[in-house]
């Protein structure tokens, strides 16, 4: 089992958690970059959840 086959495990078995860890990943990056890139961040949050989500 690769470990992306692993995390899309963990994120299936825990949908709440890695919720939370994107939010709190992406929120780091735009207290980082006064929220410059911040529309960007929000479309790589969603990707990300989609993607882990599968």
């Amino acid at each position: 089992m690769s470990i992306f086959d692993k995390a899309k495990e963990f994120a299936k078995n825990n949908p709440d958690k890695v919720d939370q860890g994107v939010e709190k990943a992406g929120d780091a990056f735009d207290s980082k970059t006064d929220n410059k890139y911040a529309d960007k961040t929000d479309k790589a949050q969603d990707a990300l959840r989609s993607k882990l989500g599968e």
